[in-house]
């Protein structure tokens, strides 16, 4: 996933969040738990490139909860 503008948040199931910004790049690799989006204060636009691949999918969980989007903002932008 490439940021193209904004700034966003990615987030792996059991790690801190990354912030993005205009540039930044991140590697998912298939069957990796995640989230992303914007910030609380700002936009957030992206590109992101599927590869595919043998028993590999896209899979859509559920949402964020509002105390984990919260719990990481970053403190400043």
């Amino acid at each position: 996933m490439i940021c193209v503008g904004g700034i966003g948040i990615y987030q792996e199931e059991g790690k801190e969040a990354v912030v993005m910004h205009l540039g930044d790049c991140v590697n998912i690799p298939a069957g990796v738990k995640h989230w992303h989006g914007a910030t609380q204060n700002h936009w957030f636009s992206h590109l992101a490139i599927a590869v595919p691949g043998e028993d590999a999918s896209n899979e859509w969980f559920e949402e964020v909860s509002e105390e984990d989007y919260l719990a990481a903002q970053p403190l400043s932008e």
